[in-house]
């Protein structure tokens, strides 16, 4: 895909968020975690995010039953971690059932990152 079509295609996906990925954005968005920014849709390498912090090199994603098992997202985290990145993988239903545990746990690991200057200026 080349890069234009990326970012048409990052677009798209933007306009046509899943339930779960619009549940998880009412808590990424606007610097509500921590002060980090998060991203929609990011392209990262050949790959688009679901949502991604550059500054803590922290992407997420947010799967539904067709991940299940799936080779491809194997190889995705593989080559996304190689790239200096921490993946981050939610279930639709975790999202939808639980955001404050998953909230918890995406803070989580931002504290282990280093820290946002924002949220270190709050300390």
């Amino acid at each position: 895909m080349r890069k234009g079509q990326k970012r048409d295609r990052a677009r798209e996906l933007r306009k046509d968020m899943t339930p779960a990925e619009r549940r998880l954005w009412t808590i990424l968005q606007g610097r509500q975690l921590e002060g980090y920014r998060f991203r929609r849709q990011c392209p990262v390498g050949p790959y688009i995010a679901d949502f991604a912090c550059l500054e803590a090199n922290l992407l997420l994603e947010v799967d539904g039953g067709q991940h299940m098992d799936a080779v491809v997202d194997v190889r995705r985290d593989t080559f996304l971690r190689r790239e200096g990145f921490h993946v981050l993988r939610f279930w639709n239903n975790e999202v939808m059932t639980n955001l404050e545990g998953v909230r918890a746990l995406i803070v989580s690991r931002l504290a282990d990152s280093h820290p946002c200057p924002a949220f270190a200026a709050r300390r």
